[in-house]
C-alpha cells in the first residue's frame, strides 16, 4: 500500500453508493480559496461531516483521496484550502509557505474557520456533528481550530506539529482530541509531545488521547513520502492503524 490509489482502495465504495467529488470555491476576506467536497448522493438528509486540512503541499490528490474515503464511510467531507486558490507549493517552497502561517496563527485559525463555515453551510451536513482532521501542517491546523472553541465534536492530528502555547491556550477547547504521532518523528520529538500533553493537563476536563506508532517518521500516512534522511517516510503499518483509529474515533464522537 505505497500509492494514493492503494490507500483509496482500503475503503471500498459501498454497493449502491453515488460518490460525488467536486471542486468548491469559497472566500476568506477577499482571498479566493479552492477546496474539494465529497459526499454520497445516494444518502438523503443531514449527516456527520469531516473537515480535512491538507499538509504543506496544499489541496492535492492525497486530500481528494481522503475525502473520498470518508464519503464512502457515509460522511460529508470537505478538504479545506488554507493557502489560497492556485497555491500548491512543491517540496522546494512548501516549508516557506507553511512557515508563513505558523508565524501567523490568527490567520491560520481564520482560514480553517472559513473552511469549517463552508462545510457547515452544506445542506447535507448536520452542524452539530463535525470533526476536523489533518495531516502534518493540517494536523497542527486541526488542533489550532479546536483551540478557538469552534463547535466541533472532535479534532484529529495525523503526524501534525504539536504547538504548545505559553501561557496555556486551552480553556476554549470543547472538542475531543486525538493525536496520532510517529515514534521516530524528528519533527515532533518526545519533548514536543510531552509539552503538548502538559498543556492539555492544565484543563483536566479536556478529553485527549495520544497514540504513538513505533518506527514511524514524519508524514507516515502520506503515500509516496520517502525522505528518511529528512525524517519523513511513509509507513504502511502506521497509516493503516491510524486510519482505523480515526474510524473508531468518528464512530464514538458522532454517536455521542
Amino acid at each position: 500500500m505505497n500509492t494514493i490509489d492503494d490507500v483509496l482502495q482500503t475503503v471500498p465504495e459501498p454497493a449502491g453508493a453515488d460518490i460525488r467529488v467536486d471542486t468548491v470555491t469559497y472566500d476568506h476576506e477577499g482571498t479566493a480559496l479552492e477546496g474539494v467536497l465529497a459526499k454520497d448522493a445516494a444518502i438523503s438528509g443531514p449527516r456527520p461531516a469531516v473537515l480535512v486540512v491538507h499538509d504543506w503541499h496544499g489541496v492535492n490528490e492525497h486530500v481528494e483521496a481522503r475525502v473520498t474515503m470518508l464519503a464512502r464511510l457515509g460522511y460529508v467531507a470537505f478538504g479545506a484550502d488554507i493557502y489560497g486558490a492556485g497555491i500548491r507549493p512543491g517540496d522546494d517552497t512548501a516549508g516557506q509557505v507553511a512557515g508563513g502561517f505558523y508565524q501567523d496563527l490568527p490567520l491560520l485559525r481564520a482560514r480553517a474557520t472559513a473552511g469549517l463555515d463552508r462545510l457547515r453551510a452544506d445542506p447535507d451536513v448536520d452542524p452539530a456533528r463535525i470533526v476536523v482532521m489533518g495531516y502534518c501542517f493540517g494536523g497542527s491546523t486541526a488542533l489550532e481550530l479546536a483551540r478557538t472553541g469552534a463547535e466541533l465534536v472532535g479534532a484529529v492530528s495525523f503526524h501534525g506539529g504539536l504547538i504548545a502555547h505559553e501561557p496555556a491556550d486551552v480553556s476554549s477547547i470543547t472538542a475531543k482530541l486525538l493525536v496520532l504521532t510517529g515514534g521516530a518523528d524528528p519533527v515532533v520529538p518526545d519533548s514536543a509531545v510531552q509539552a503538548w500533553q502538559d498543556e492539555m493537563r492544565t484543563v483536566p476536563s479536556i478529553d485527549w488521547e495520544v497514540v504513538t506508532y513505533s518506527g514511524a517518521m514524519h508524514a507516515f500516512a502520506v503515500p509516496g513520502t520517502d525522505s528518511p534522511d529528512h525524517g519523513a517516510q511513509y509507513q504502511e503499518r502506521a497509516d493503516r492503524r491510524s486510519w482505523r483509529a480515526l474510524e473508531a474515533f468518528l464512530d464514538e464522537v458522532f454517536a455521542a
